[in-house]
């Protein structure tokens, strides 16, 4: 009877009928797979040895009728530990994992904030399992604590990096209007892209020379260069020859009335290399390091004032990250 129903069911799944009934477990081992070829070859065979233990240990529990740990839990860890070894090859240069110290992890958590208590988990699964095989003689992560400390972790421009930026959006011809408006706007005035993305015709009064922005509660005066940037993006929208009521307007969107989409507006400055959080928080920083973070905060139209109070104590005050005076518009 058996043999019939395997020999039935080997019938429906040959004819595309019927999936295998382990096919959640096939899928599961391909795709922990995926993650474990990717590991650079010196550091791949502790890995391997990692999985296939986590394995046994989840195949021990469903014996035993606990709760054994999920495939996409199994799936997460291997991708941690993925990120971790190419972080380890490409940024400190160890190909062993017996070299890896407190510091290569720290820079790696760092790298994903708020990943850093699930990825600390794993890590501290994976080197306590390294170190049981004599693979590491100390675990880095052993002093490492969990809990993220308050305060401002992302990156800002160096003086140098603006005023290249500054130059291109302002004098490049063949920078793409809309690349020039996302990024003067998000370096001179701290606009976010969505600020950008939902920036509308009605916005913008031409008599004053001012922008309504985000939610922010007062019109943003702009200065010759930006708003010369800005005429740039209004005449390529009037190339479109639409109706639709955004300032930018795509291909995709000039038959409609909808903004460009947030996958479009994340891509918008690759060209210039630098990601829109990282210029609109340059921006930020210089503003909470010379005012009043709260009267920062109320200009934007934020209720997070603690973002802004974070920044303004955990950055260097004496940092200069603003345009100068010579080079501001």
């Amino acid at each position: 009877m058996g043999s019939f129903a395997g020999a039935l069911e080997d019938f429906f799944t040959l004819r595309g009928l019927a999936l295998p009934t382990d096919q959640a477990e096939r899928l599961a081992a391909g795709r922990r797979k995926r993650r474990v070829d990717a590991v650079p070859e010196p550091l791949r065979p502790a890995v391997v040895a990692f999985d296939v233990s986590r394995m046994r240990a989840q195949d021990r529990a469903r014996r035993a009728g606990t709760r054994p740990r999920s495939d996409h839990t199994l799936e997460t860890a291997l991708a941690t530990m993925r990120d971790l070894a190419l972080f380890l090859t490409k940024y400190r240069g160890k190909t062993d994992w017996a070299l890896v110290d407190v510091n290569d992890v720290e820079a790696f958590l760092v790298t994903l904030p708020k990943g850093r208590k699930r990825r600390l988990t794993v890590l501290r699964q994976f080197f306590r399992f390294a170190r049981s095989q004599k693979m590491v003689l100390v675990d880095p992560t052993r002093t490492l604590t969990a809990k993220e400390s308050n305060g401002f972790r992302g990156r800002t421009l160096t003086l140098e990096q603006q005023r290249e930026l500054f130059h291109r959006w302002t004098t490049g011809s063949q920078v793409h209007p809309h690349e020039a408006l996302l990024g003067m706007f998000a370096l001179l005035h701290g606009a976010s892209s969505s600020d950008i993305r939902l920036l509308q015709i009605a916005d913008v009064n031409p008599l004053a020379q001012t922008v309504r922005l985000g939610k922010r509660p007062h019109p943003v005066p702009l200065d010759p260069a930006s708003w010369a940037v800005l005429q740039r993006c209004l005449d390529h929208r009037d190339g479109w020859r639409t109706d639709n009521p955004h300032v930018m307007v795509t291909k995709g969107t000039k038959t409609g009335r909808s903004p460009a989409s947030t996958a479009y507006l994340s891509h918008v400055l690759d060209d210039c290399g630098y990601p829109p959080r990282m210029i609109r928080s340059t921006r930020l920083v210089d503003l909470v390091n010379t005012m009043d973070p709260k009267l920062v905060a109320a200009a934007f139209g934020m209720t997070a004032e603690s973002t802004l109070i974070y920044l303004a104590d955990h950055v260097d005050p004496g940092r200069e990250t603003h345009l100068p005076r010579d080079h501001r518009p």
